[in-house]
């Protein structure tokens, strides 16, 4: 996967309007906490009202000139998500970066995932990125300073097993950004999709269970995972967002294990998969087993 630079002239910070979702902690708030730094003004939306006014308050006391936007949203359900697309455009018409960094999880094999938990992760991690980029086309469109970053995941690059709607709703928010990156550069507008390994968030942690194997023995083993995961820093994995975005930069990958997974899938096509799916049983034997 190339890390190339869109021909686009780097972003210039000050002056930008920045929305970021997922701003309630873990890469989130560090995006919206550098994004302040660098000077930007700040819509930030996340479904943590407590968490929200928490980084809210944090950047205002440490950058008090810095507009900051809490917007309260759960981008499970499709009319929050509209809301938060008009009160951005009637708040912030200038509004010209995008970071959509929210995200879920749902572990799971596909027949033992309801239609409903499959449909609530695409919602979240699919629909909402999308409907968020179509509103706000119309001003991106005419801001030459406009940039987006669309968070997948490694599992954007390869499909697990036990992992069905995570890695449907991850390709395809990553086919998504490779077409809006042809189509938007030629309006002037960049587009960087991120591929995220294994980050110091609460992403695993809180991640649902389908409900056929929500226990608390499955719960038990999901913590021990999140113990044991490599687990690159927020902080960091946000400047490096950051850089990326102001360098136009169409693709990044974060960490040790993105890269070589992206390597791996690459050049071992055929065997790779059969070794993460050996891996994704032994997971899931292990959360029958607690």
């Amino acid at each position: 996967m190339t890390a190339n630079r869109s021909g686009l002239p780097p972003l210039r910070w000050a002056g930008s309007t920045a929305l970021v979702t997922g701003a309630a902690g873990g890469m989130g708030e560090h995006l919206a906490r550098g994004l302040a730094d660098r000077g930007c003004a700040l819509v930030l939306a996340d479904r943590d009202t407590d968490g929200l006014a928490r980084v809210a308050g944090a950047i205002r006391r440490a950058r008090p000139g810095i507009e900051v936007d809490e917007q309260s949203v759960d981008l499970s359900r499709p009319r929050e998500c509209r809301a938060l697309v008009e009160a951005v455009r009637e708040r912030h018409p200038g509004l010209n970066l995008v970071f959509n960094n929210a995200g879920a999880a749902l572990a799971g094999r596909f027949d033992e995932l309801s239609a409903e938990e499959f449909d609530w992760l695409i919602e979240i991690n699919l629909r909402s990125p999308i409907t968020i980029v179509r509103g706000l086309l119309p001003s991106l469109v005419t801001n030459q300073n406009a940039h987006v970053v669309n968070t997948s995941s490694v599992f954007g690059l390869i499909g697990p097993y036990g992992q069905s709607a995570y890695a449907t709703s991850k390709f395809g928010l990553r086919g998504f950004s490779e077409s809006l990156t042809h189509e938007l550069a030629e309006v002037g507008v960049g587009v960087t999709t991120v591929f995220p390994g294994g980050i110091a968030t609460g992403i695993a942690r809180n991640a649902r269970l389908a409900s056929a194997i929500d226990t608390p023995e499955a719960r038990a083993a999901v913590a021990r995972f999140d113990r044991s995961a490599l687990r690159f820093p927020p902080e960091r994995a946000a400047a490096l967002i950051l850089d990326a975005a102001q360098r136009r930069r169409r693709t990044l990958l974060i960490g040790s294990d993105a890269r070589l997974i992206a390597l791996l899938s690459r050049v071992a096509p055929a065997l790779f998969p059969a070794v993460l799916n050996r891996l994704g049983r032994r997971g899931a034997r292990a959360l029958d087993a607690g």
